[in-house]
């Protein structure tokens, strides 16, 4: 069994972070917080370019949805910096539509981007944590996976509630090998796709979220970071609530 050390600052100093979904929005305020905590951040997405303005952070395209590209990013990575030390989970799209007028199509996209989204990385990037005997992966779950929905459809809150499921069984796999595995999840969030959420009436700042506020990417970002560090090396397979007060439990 791999020896743990104990928890100390949340510094990422000499380490190696891929951050999934990094175009905007969440993931992007995730790979500006590991960089400036000393990480060397691989930021990924589906778009061409994005400009970071942060010389730790390196963009590369890269489609969590395709197996190939995923065997492709990780060999780069480990072409080009020899380790993963960090793995974060932000790729993802939302889907209203209730169940009854839900469509196959629709079923498979969200599936597609939310669940194989974090199955195809993890399972490339869990054995390479494995043979270093450390590594942190972090996905982004949802208060709608615990709760049933906010204002998403089904399809949604299911493949929220298999990336909680998946991260679980991946923490008791990994967890005397060095390999943590956590899930963060978010209540309303003021990113792009949320604005789709908020504007149909689900949690209003002043009424049912009691720290009075929306959340923005920053608060996000920073407990990710917090679970990605030496700061967390007690924690692993934990659902983390970030959502303002929303849900406690």
């Amino acid at each position: 069994m791999t020896s743990i050390p104990v928890s100390a600052p949340a510094r990422l100093d000499g380490k190696v972070a891929l951050v999934t979904g990094a175009a905007g929005g969440i993931g992007k305020a995730t790979s500006l917080a590991l960089a400036e905590a000393g990480a060397t951040v691989i930021a990924t997405d589906i778009v061409d370019t994005v400009d970071f303005e942060n010389a730790n952070v390196i963009y590369r395209r890269y489609d969590v949805t395709s197996r190939e590209e995923s065997k492709a990013t990780v060999s780069w990575i480990l072409d080009n910096h020899k380790q993963i030390d960090a793995l974060v989970l932000c790729a993802g799209t939302i889907s209203h539509r209730p169940l009854t007028e839900s469509t196959d199509e629709e079923w498979q996209s969200i599936l597609a981007v939310n669940l194989m989204g974090v199955v195809n990385p993890v399972r490339e990037i869990y054995p390479v944590m494995e043979g270093q005997g450390y590594g942190k992966m972090v996905a982004l779950g949802s208060i709608a996976a615990k709760i049933g929905g906010v204002a998403s459809g089904p399809s949604y809150v299911a493949a929220k509630s298999a990336v909680h499921g998946l991260m679980k069984w991946v923490a008791k796999a990994g967890a005397g090998k060095g390999v943590f595995a956590s899930i963060v999840a978010p209540g309303p969030v003021e990113t792009p796709m949320w604005e789709t959420v908020t504007q149909r009436a689900a949690p209003s700042a002043n009424g049912n979220v009691p720290l009075g506020r929306f959340g923005q990417p920053e608060d996000i970002a920073q407990a990710i970071l917090f679970l990605c560090s030496p700061a967390s090396n007690w924690i692993t397979g934990t659902v983390l609530d970030v959502n303002g007060g929303m849900l406690m439990d």
